[in-house]
């Protein structure tokens, strides 16, 4: 079996390796540790400090465990139970780099870091991002890489990926195996130098030369875009990460009957009707169907309005509600 496949034997194996002692060479997981999202884009894995055989496969339920993978474990852990699920990660298993074409990628991440580096004045921005897909899709980018996307995504034609502290947007809920596990992909990204990308966009490379990326808030991203020209030269995955997730709070909330979803200040189909008039179609469908699936209770409030702000962005929400607000105050 190729080193790069996603192997059930590195999930469910029972041999425990440690890795305390070759942490600091393997990775540069720092940024975790002291909770920043920075990462030294002027340092990447040389081959020998990438190679990890399949055993050292670290397994712990909901991120006890020490060293590196005890680090990524309860950092999805906690992150994703402010979102109100419940995790038990089930299994990590670090990319192994010591084959031929795994190392080719590996070089060739590590040159284009250094020549958006030399662009952006020494700084190619490399973060590390969280990617969730299903098993099949997950073993198929670890052979082929990443592939077209078919559909636009919430914002533009490209890569979507979320921050480290935000994996909740690259939880794919549906994306379950046979098992009931499901798994995600932390890797690391050249981001360069990024622009804002609205939801609804039909972008699919940079506006122009001075950006390298996209996301969806300069301030506070939440999804971070890779056009898909650059998809397997600036995204390099490091992890594969297994997990259970069961979401605590639409459990309690199926206990109770829906509210009549609004905003703070107006009504969320007047909410709806206001954002046609700005947003494309696919994006308004796309917030629709949200709507009607938490009036059939099959997505909770939060995470509806969740969605609805990746996909609309707060500037024109906000914007739709203090206009609303406005005209309610002049017909009192």
């Amino acid at each position: 079996m190729c080193s790069e496949k996603f192997d059930d034997n590195l999930i469910s194996g029972s041999n425990h390796v440690s890795i305390e002692k070759k942490s600091q060479k393997l990775t540069l997981f720092e940024d975790l540790v002291e909770g920043s999202e920075a990462l030294d884009s002027n340092s990447c894995p040389s081959d020998c400090e990438s190679g990890v055989s399949g055993g050292e496969n670290d397994r712990n339920s909901g991120g006890g465990g020490q060293g590196i993978h005890g680090i990524i474990a309860k950092k999805l852990v906690s992150s994703l139970s402010s979102s109100g699920f419940d995790v038990r990660v089930e299994g990590i298993r670090r990319i192994d780099f010591s084959s031929f074409t795994s190392r080719a990628k590996l070089q060739s991440f590590c040159i284009y870091s250094k020549a958006v580096e030399m662009k952006c004045n020494g700084d190619a921005n490399v973060k590390y991002a969280w990617f969730g897909a299903s098993k099949p899709e997950i073993t198929a980018i670890l052979s082929h890489g990443f592939s077209l996307p078919t559909s636009k995504g919430t914002h533009g034609y490209g890569v979507h990926l979320s921050p480290v502290d935000h994996p909740i947007h690259s939880l794919a809920l549906d994306g379950a195996d046979e098992n009931g596990l499901m798994h995600m992909l932390l890797c690391r990204v050249i981001m360069g130098k990024m622009e804002a990308v609205l939801g609804g966009s039909d972008q699919y490379n940079p506006s122009c030369e001075e950006f390298d990326s996209g996301c969806n808030d300069l301030a506070s991203p939440r999804r971070y875009i890779v056009w898909s020209s650059r998809m397997n030269t600036h995204i390099l995955p490091e992890y594969v990460i297994s997990f259970k997730a069961s979401n605590n709070r639409e459990k309690r909330r199926k206990l109770q009957p829906p509210r009549v979803p609004r905003s703070d200040w107006m009504p969320f189909p007047s909410l709806i009707a206001a954002m046609s008039k700005f947003l494309p179609r696919d994006p308004i469908e796309s917030i629709s169907t949200l709507h009607s699936a938490y009036r059939k209770q099959k997505v909770t409030r939060h995470e509806m309005i969740r969605r609805v702000r990746d996909i609309a962005g707060d500037k024109l929400l906000m914007g739709i509600i203090k206009s609303y607000r406005s005209k309610t105050k002049s017909h009192l």
